[in-house]
């Protein structure tokens, strides 16, 4: 198992940044040491949208269309920290922030980064509402 804790999400008025984190730690001695994880959120009203992927050492990183230019995603592997920047903020890129992880299984790339059914562990979300 790979508990997964999202962080940084608050209040912005258009055009700020905000930085979430997504944290994670291995409950058990067999839980997975390489793991990809993603950034996902849904809106109300709206189906989950994959955001942002990366690899288990942070040098592949996925970058969906909608936030290209504006999103980056990196990792820390010396605290197991995953990192979502988000600039220049708008406010149909308000909703609720999930992180999700996937072990590594061997492989280096995700098949189908923004899509949920990829990972396996989520996290409980974090909110970012961006007002006009």
């Amino acid at each position: 198992q790979v508990q997964l804790v999202e962080s940084g999400g608050g209040s912005v008025q258009a055009g700020g940044s905000l930085r979430l984190a997504c944290a994670a730690s291995r409950n058990t001695a067999s839980s997975p040491s390489s793991y990809f994880v993603g950034w996902f959120r849904r809106a109300p009203g709206k189906e989950r949208e994959g955001v942002a992927a990366i690899g288990a050492d942070g040098s592949i990183t996925y970058i969906a269309v909608s936030v290209q230019g504006r999103f980056t995603i990196s990792k820390d592997n010396s605290n197991d920290t995953v990192y979502l920047q988000m600039k220049s903020l708008k406010p149909e890129d308000t909703a609720m922030y999930y992180c999700a992880a996937r072990p590594t299984d061997g492989t280096r790339f995700l098949v189908r980064p923004f899509h949920p059914d990829e990972f396996t562990y989520w996290g409980q979300g974090t909110q970012v509402t961006v007002s006009s």
